[in-house]
């Protein structure tokens, strides 16, 4: 579960990034929360526990 969040909101920041430019800010935050997600799911040991 936690890879898919993570896939989902790496598309969505690859999107904002290339097409939406204006809304920077909030595209960064969604690549921080993917790499967030990520780093859990490598703790976690691939186990979602959630």
């Amino acid at each position: 579960m936690l890879w898919t969040i993570f896939v989902i909101l790496l598309v969505l920041w690859l999107l904002g990034f290339i097409g939406f430019h204006v809304l920077g800010a909030y595209i960064h935050i969604l690549l921080v929360i993917a790499v967030v997600v990520l780093i859990i799911a490598l703790i976690n040991g691939g186990r979602s526990r959630i």
